[in-house]
């Protein structure tokens, strides 16, 4: 794509974006229809591939951008897409009531946990990328291999966490709505799709195709963007290409809240981004060597600005304030503060 004009190769990116969320949407939707019908979450395995299903744009990215030896990108995409991914609880928050914060309805510590496991995989990716490469086991960090099996742990835990709590808490005034997708929600109305198994699946290998493509040229037409702005590749990656990636979250957290599964909204995106960050052990093994080492400052800021986020709206869970200003929880407004402050800040420090 390389040969093509910069105004016509920003409206291929655009059609990639456009064709990731109308694709990304209806992958959320039939992974929720699959799970009701065969209780995919139920097992570890089914948790695995729902988290698989939902970060086919990210998986694209990380493939494509890795086997031609843009690590930057990559990086850049899997680490910063956590702090812009996090940003869409804004997004949420605004569409949850006008005058109760999304964090004050979330009514469960569930979603804390979950938090605190993307803090430690993220705390896995800085200790990564400060060791040299000679650390290597074959073309793989040892830190991709830990941040996978933390994240294996991490699940198995949250996962008797709901099914077994240990505790019991009381959240007055809060609206949690379904723990999780596999109940049925009493507003939702029988279409199509939640009708027909051999439809749901279907739509879901058709999402997965596009979603994969889509990936591929994002990937593509961004770097050739990035190249053409003299922009680096890292910021790139973090920012617009992460954004474009995040559009389906974006779509998934605002119906959830609509339907009152404010506890779902917040606990997605943390699931999401707990998952995101294996796949740099993906990474390694399409570019067969670590990409952890070469992820530089820049990658390190934005890894900080992620936990620091998950930070602010894991604290909102547990304080719950309740009141809003323009549509917005205190949380949200300070999280709009710190990552106006961090993208900044991206800019000056050296890659």
């Amino acid at each position: 794509m390389g040969s093509l004009s910069s105004p016509l190769l920003v409206l291929v990116f655009a059609a990639g974006a456009v064709a990731t969320w109308i694709a990304g949407t209806a992958l959320s939707k039939t992974t929720d229809v699959l799970d009701r019908r065969f209780g995919f979450g139920e097992a570890l395995g089914g948790v695995v591939l729902l988290a698989v299903a939902g970060s086919l744009p990210e998986i694209a990215i990380t493939v494509s951008a890795a086997a031609k030896g843009h690590l930057g990108l990559a990086a850049g995409n899997l680490i910063g897409g956590v702090a812009v991914q996090t940003l869409v609880l804004v997004i949420c928050d605004a569409v949850a009531s006008r005058d109760e914060a999304l964090t004050y309805l979330v009514g469960n510590l569930v979603p804390v946990v979950e938090g605190l496991l993307v803090i430690s995989l993220v705390c896995g990716v800085l200790m990564g990328s400060l060791l040299p490469e000679s650390t290597s086991i074959g073309p793989v960090s040892p830190a991709s291999i830990g941040i996978v099996l933390a994240w294996f742990s991490g699940i198995y835990a949250i996962n008797h966490a709901r099914k077994s709590p240990r505790w019991k808490i009381e959240m007055p005034g809060s609206r949690p709505g379904r723990p999780h997708r596999r109940v049925a929600h009493s507003a939702e109305k029988p279409t199509r799709l939640s009708e027909s198994t051999a439809r749901a699946v279907s739509v879901f290998l058709v999402g997965c195709a596009v979603t994969l493509v889509s990936g591929v040229v994002l990937e593509v037409t961004g770097n050739d963007l990035a190249n053409r702005a003299h922009i680096n590749g890292v910021i790139f990656g973090a920012t617009v290409l992460a954004v474009a990636t995040a559009l389906p979250e974006i779509s998934s957290g605002v119906a959830a809240v609509r339907l009152g599964d404010n506890e779902l909204a917040v606990a997605d995106i943390f699931g999401g981004n707990a998952f995101q960050v294996t796949l740099f052990l993906v990474a390694d093994l399409i570019a067969w060597k670590p990409v952890l080492p070469t992820a530089g400052s820049q990658n390190a800021w934005l890894a900080v600005l992620g936990i620091a986020l998950t930070v602010i709206y894991a604290f909102g869970v547990v304080i719950r304030r309740e009141r809003c200003v323009a549509r917005l929880g205190t949380d949200s407004i300070l999280a709009i503060a710190l990552f106006g402050l961090g993208i900044a800040g991206l800019v000056v420090v050296h890659a």
